[in-house]
């Protein structure tokens, strides 16, 4: 499982103090959850949906509140949560929810967590999916997906956090993150890289072909956190689908830099998504150097790089796609 864009000192503060505690890496896995049906689709994907035979993710739970300050000041546990509890509760209720997505999930659970602790103020729920595979088995016309046997996949993940507050009328969501990390992509040529600043520290030559590799996690909001929910498959927005575009940009565009290339990706985002908010981005350089330069053709030999990598950060939102 990659990295999301969550620290494990990620926190939010009061006038007074940072405080907060909770439970990280809880592994939870459901057979047959509610399938993901009726998704819009889109021109670079062919994902409509998800079974959910095998849903899993690792869970990130927060809790916040000023009750809590006895615990870290006297000693004194008697508002407590005990963090192995926090654990069996997300376990519990993974039997409980009756939605497809993991942000729907996260939601669920959240709302559940301040609706049995009225001395919680705020919940933070993220997770990462566990990504799994059907394994192919022979069929009556072939072989075919399995719907039995899977492997447990190394590939890009889903990511989705929502924050809930107290509300007049019950926990709200305040803010939503959802994502995608962990891809990686490789195109073994139409890239280049030229142009850049020339002084007295420059080692690296401009290349006008070069096999680009990169690592990618992108993360998006909603205008409406509860589009995020996947309550109306129309307006939700699936990772595969942002995987795949991601993927077709990269294949299409003819780039001078990754900064050109996430720029290009965001725009087909907001593009495609317009109940997306704002889009985000950060790319890790794993572009392998070339060892030799006397093969014929497009042929290459390439290598690692040596560490340190190159990375990008880069947000945007529907102001640049206004500007295009």
């Amino acid at each position: 499982m990659s990295q999301s864009n969550e620290t494990d000192t990620d926190s939010r503060s009061t006038d007074r103090r940072t405080m907060n505690y909770g439970k990280k890496k809880v592994a939870v896995y459901r057979t047959y959850a509610s399938p993901l049906e009726n998704v819009r689709t889109i021109p670079e994907s062919p994902f409509d949906g998800r079974d959910n035979i095998l849903f899993g993710l690792e869970v990130r739970v927060q809790f916040e509140g000023e009750e809590f300050l006895p615990s870290f000041s006297e000693a004194d546990n008697s508002k407590v949560v005990a963090t192995d509890s926090m654990k069996n509760f997300v376990l519990h209720q993974a039997g409980e929810y009756e939605g497809a997505t993991p942000e729907g999930f996260l939601n669920f659970v959240g709302t559940e967590f301040l609706e049995t602790y009225p001395h919680v103020e705020a919940v933070k729920m993220s997770a990462e999916e566990y990504p799994f595979d059907k394994r192919l088995v022979p069929g009556e016309d072939g072989f075919e997906p399995s719907d039995l046997v899977f492997r447990v996949s190394n590939d890009e993940s889903a990511f989705g956090e929502v924050y809930l507050v107290r509300d007049d009328d019950g926990p709200r969501i305040e803010e939503q993150t959802s994502g995608l990390t962990g891809l990686e992509l490789v195109k073994v040529k139409g890239n280049s890289f030229t142009g850049y600043v020339q002084d007295e520290y420059t080692t690296l030559p401009e290349r006008e072909d070069r096999a680009l590799y990169i690592a990618l996690d992108v993360f998006w909001t909603y205008t409406d956190p509860a589009d995020a929910l996947g309550e109306e498959p129309q307006r939700y927005v699936p990772a595969e689908q942002v995987r795949d575009i991601a993927q077709v940009v990269f294949h299409e565009v003819d780039s001078n830099s990754i900064q050109d290339l996430i720029y290009r990706i965001g725009l087909r985002v907001l593009e495609r998504y317009p109940q997306i908010e704002s889009v985000s981005f950060e790319a890790n350089n794993r572009t392998w150097l070339e060892v030799r330069e006397d093969l014929k053709g497009d042929a290459k030999v390439l290598k690692e790089p040596p560490r340190p990598t190159g990375y990008q950060q880069f947000s945007m939102d529907r102001s640049d796609l206004e500007e295009r």
